[in-house]
């Protein structure tokens, strides 16, 4: 009787690649959850949880990235300065101020709590328009099924 095997990858048997992605007129969230999927590594077969399999997401277009609804207006980022009271940021006030954080954090969010999500969020290149320095790498469209976003 035959036995069969897990296959599980090793550091530095998986060849990076690069992927790029225009975010104009994509959806904040679903635009998000492709993206880490993509670091995190889990569209290769060779998936393996305690190793780094993901590959390089460059993301142009960062500034045209949009939300469904009223969100961009009704939704905020809280945080603690710890002084009393909470910081209160919109949606929208952060994507006028520094356009790029908005995806950082969504994708950030969505990835593992540990040191490997601080390794894959490193290999995540986010422009908050249509140029990019790494075209010596020669990135290939990322391949995606989401829908564009509406307003």
């Amino acid at each position: 009787m035959a036995v069969q095997r897990t296959y599980m990858a090793k550091p530095g048997q998986i060849e990076k690649q690069w992927h790029v992605v225009d975010a104009s007129d994509e959806v904040l969230g679903r635009l998000a959850s492709d993206i880490a999927v993509v670091l995190m590594g889990k569209h290769r077969p060779e998936y393996t949880p305690h190793v780094d399999c993901g590959d390089f997401v460059i993301v142009t277009n960062a500034d045209k990235i949009g939300m469904t609804g009223n969100k961009m207006r009704d939704r905020h980022y809280t945080w603690y300065t710890g002084y009393p009271g909470l910081r209160l940021e919109s949606y929208q006030d952060r994507h006028d101020r520094k356009p790029e954080y908005l995806l950082y954090h969504a994708v950030r969010r969505m990835l593992p709590k540990n040191k490997l999500a601080r390794q894959m969020l490193s290999k995540l290149k986010i422009y908050a328009g249509p140029e990019h320095p790494h075209t010596a790498q020669q990135p290939v469209e990322l391949a995606r099924t989401g829908k564009k976003a509406s307003a």
